[in-house]
């Protein structure tokens, strides 16, 4: 989902509440919130030596001792207005970092409207070779490689 998509949704009716919806079905706490936007640019070359562009926004959420937070559709509209600036584009794909044991980042797939608030599904992301047509063994299936079988315990 792209920022001018999630704006759409927001601006639809922005008294809602917002709510994020982990891939495995789990809820962040309900007064978890959008700590900052920001525009995340990552050049790189991939392991056949191809030079790579990404770009796209992130939500980075957290969660406070103030249980009486609840971020509403305006609010973050209001953070992406203030983000405008730095986005440069409203064509950004949306992802969500958050802290789940561990920080994660976590693509916003869609957006289910429920009563009073806006549901925040969230996917996963993969790893993945870029360029498998000139390093990986024409035999080697994908999604074997990275990964061994543990050696026995004796």
């Amino acid at each position: 989902m792209t920022v001018s998509e999630l704006r759409e949704h927001l601006e639809r009716d922005p008294a809602k509440g917002i709510q994020f919806q982990l891939y495995s079905g789990a809820f962040l706490a309900a007064h978890a919130h959008v700590s900052e936007a920001a525009r995340i640019e990552k050049r790189f070359i991939d392991c056949g030596g191809v030079l790579r562009n990404d770009r796209f926004c992130r939500l980075q959420t957290w969660v406070a001792d103030d249980v009486d937070h609840r971020l509403s559709a305006a609010k973050l509209l209001g953070i992406l207005d203030k983000a405008k600036g730095i986005l440069e584009s409203e064509d950004l794909d949306v992802d969500v970092e958050h802290e789940v044991g561990f920080v994660t980042q976590m693509p916003l797939k869609s957006i289910l409207v429920e009563g009073d608030h806006f549901t925040f599904r969230l996917g996963h992301r993969h790893t993945d070779c870029l360029a498998q047509d000139r390093c990986l063994p024409k035999s080697a299936p994908t999604a074997a490689i990275g990964f061994r079988k543990p050696a026995p315990r004796t």
